[in-house]
């Protein structure tokens, strides 16, 4: 079904039965899930490379398997304190470039069903609300779903910041 298929009986039972798959991951306190056909792998990032000058949301670049990786620092990203312990890691690919999520844990892969998703609620964390392409409500938590376009528009929007302040420097 696409934006063009007109809504029918049949149409609308179809989407009632849409299933999608989501990658659980835990970012300080908060449950998101990742659609997990965004998801290329879980790794636990070692020897990043900081780049010089780049924000603090970009935690560096790391070759994964030949492949430059850019790492955005999430918990950063949300203006969280950084967090004790190893990190985690996500790996997707967006518009041709490779990208790592730094998280603090993964959890398991959920099955939920498409026409179950609400909106964001009007009351959610802003810092949340800024990432979170609405909700899944479960058994004692609530799972963000999380839009990785503006996740990387954030951390692109931090890289632009920084680079038009270096220029009114000049």
């Amino acid at each position: 079904m696409n934006a063009h298929t007109p809504l029918t009986k049949d149409t609308a039972e179809a989407a009632a039965h849409d299933v999608v798959q989501y990658v659980t991951v835990r970012i300080g306190p908060q449950l998101f899930g990742l659609p997990i056909a965004l998801v290329h792998e879980v790794f636990v990032p070692e020897s990043i490379t900081r780049v010089p000058l780049a924000p603090g949301e970009i935690a560096g670049v790391l070759n994964l398997r030949g492949r430059i990786v850019t790492m955005v620092a999430m918990r950063r990203l949300l203006s969280l304190p950084d967090a004790e312990g190893a990190p985690m890691a996500v790996g997707i690919e967006h518009h041709g470039e490779a990208f790592g999520l730094i998280i603090d844990e993964v959890g398991e892969v959920l099955s939920l069903d498409a026409v179950r998703r609400e909106a964001n609620p009007a009351n959610l964390d802003p810092r949340w609300a800024q990432v979170a392409a609405g909700v899944h409500r479960l058994s004692g938590d609530l799972m963000l779903i999380l839009n990785v376009d503006l996740v990387l528009d954030r951390a692109g929007s931090a890289v632009a910041r920084q680079d038009a302040g270096k220029r009114a420097e000049l």
